[in-house]
C-alpha cells in the first residue's frame, strides 16, 4: 500500500542528520533478532528506527539479511535498504543496487531465500509510459542480487498491486485496487500452479469488506494471515492490524482486531512474522513531535530527528503473546 495520508516534510538537512546518527550508532545498537518481548517495543532504534519514515521490515530465513523501507516522512521518496550480519556484527544500511531511482517498497523474501518480491512504481516493459505501482521479483544468487523483473500482466494490472507475500507452495497473497474487489483495496490471493500464477480471486468476506484492506503477510503453512484494515467499526484510529486463522475445512475465519496491545490511534500495517525466531513485526506511526516550548535550535533537530516523531518506525514483539482465540473472546 502506497500510503493512506501524508505527513509534514522534514528538510534535507534533518533527514541528513538522522541518517549519520544512524551510520555512528551501527556497531553501538542493538538488533537482536531472538530479543522480542511480550510488548511491543522499536526494533533497532537509532539504526533501522529512527527519524525518517521505515517500514516494511523482511527477514531472510537465515536471520543473515534484513531488508526494509526507508523514505521521507511525506513518503514522496522510498527506497529498499539492506543489512547483513558477518563476523558477529550488522553492517552499515545501504540501498539495494537496483532501488533508489523509482519508489520501491514492501520487501519480502521468498519462502526458498530464492528471491525479493516487492512493489515499485517503476515502468513496466509493455507499459514504459505508466505510474502505478506493480509487483516485482529480484533473483538471489551467491554473487548478489540479479535484475529485478515484473510479475506476469495478469498480476500487475493498470491499477496498483502492492505487498506481496508467497507460501512455502508459492501461492501469492497481495493487495489491488481492482474494481471487481468489495472496496477501495482488497486483499487477493493467486494460486501458483503448473508454475504460473493464476488469476487472482478476492479473498472471502472473513477478510475483505467495503473499506480498505491492505498489506497482508501469509504464514509459509498458509494458515495464518495478519492484514491492516481502516473504516472498520471496531478500529482503533488511523489504520488497525487484524489477525485471522483457517477453520477444519480450511476457510479462513473472520478476523478480529489485533487489540491495543499491537494497535494504537495511528496507522499500524505492514505485518510480518519471523516464525524460526518467534518474533512479529510491524509498522507503526504512532508517535508525535514536541508541541511545547523549545529552547534551542538543537532542541528542535534532535526533536524532529527522533524515532517516534510521527513517521513509520518498526516494532517487534514476541508472536507466542498474540492468540486469534484470546482476541475473539468478549
Amino acid at each position: 500500500m502506497r500510503a493512506l495520508w501524508g505527513y509534514g516534510v522534514i528538510c534535507l538537512a534533518i533527514g541528513l542528520a538522522s541518517c549519520s546518527s544512524a551510520d555512528n550508532h551501527t556497531e553501538k545498537a542493538s538488533i537482536d533478532l531472538n530479543g522480542a518481548t511480550a510488548e511491543a517495543a522499536l526494533f533497532g532504534e537509532h539504526v533501522i528506527s529512527t527519524g525518517l519514515y521505515e517500514r516494511d521490515l523482511a527477514i531472510s530465513g537465515d536471520g543473515e539479511t534484513l531488508v526494509y523501507t526507508v523514505g521521507n516522512l511525506a513518503q514522496t521518496t522510498r527506497s529498499l535498504v539492506s543489512m547483513r550480519f558477518s563476523g558477529g556484527q550488522w553492517s552499515s544500511p545501504e540501498i539495494l543496487p537496483f532501488s533508489g531511482e523509482y519508489n520501491d517498497i514492501e520487501p519480502f523474501f521468498a519462502p526458498d531465500g530464492a528471491s525479493l518480491y516487492f512493489a515499485s512504481n517503476r515502468p513496466l516493459p509493455e507499459r514504459p509510459e505508466g505510474t502505478d505501482y506493480n509487483l516485482w521479483l529480484a533473483p538471489i544468487a551467491s554473487t548478489g542480487w540479479g535484475e529485478p523483473y515484473p510479475l506476469p500482466p495478469h498480476i500487475n494490472t493498470e491499477g496498483d498491486e502492492f505487498y506481496a507475500s508467497t507460501t512455502a507452495e508459492g501461492h501469492l497473497y497481495f493487495t489491488a485496487t481492482y474494481e471487481r474487489g468489495m472496496g477501495t483495496e482488497d486483499i487477493f490471493r493467486s494460486e501458483f500452479k503448473d508454475g504460473d500464477y493464476q488469476p487472482p480471486v478476492a479473498l472471502s468476506t472473513a477478510i475483505n469488506t467495503k473499506t480498505y484492506e491492505f498489506n497482508a503477510y501469509v504464514s509459509p503453512a498458509e494458515d495464518v494471515l495478519i492484514f491492516s484494515s481502516f473504516g472498520r467499526a471496531d478500529g482503533h484510529g488511523g489504520g488497525d492490524l487484524y489477525l485471522s486463522v483457517k477453520d477444519e475445512n480450511g476457510a479462513w475465519k473472520p478476523a478480529v482486531n489485533m487489540g491495543p496491545a499491537v494497535n494504537s490511534k495511528k496507522l499500524d500495517y505492514c505485518p510480518f512474522v519471523d516464525l524460526k525466531r518467534g518474533a512479529f513485526y510491524f509498522t507503526s506511526n504512532r508517535g508525535e513531535l514536541q508541541s511545547g516550548k523549545f529552547t534551542t535550535l538543537g532542541d528542535i533537530r534532535a526533536d524532529a530527528t527522533k524515532a517516534l516523531n510521527g513517521g513509520g518506525n518498526i516494532f517487534q514483539m514476541r508472536w507466542d503473546a498474540v492468540s486469534y482465540d484470546e482476541l475473539q473472546a468478549p
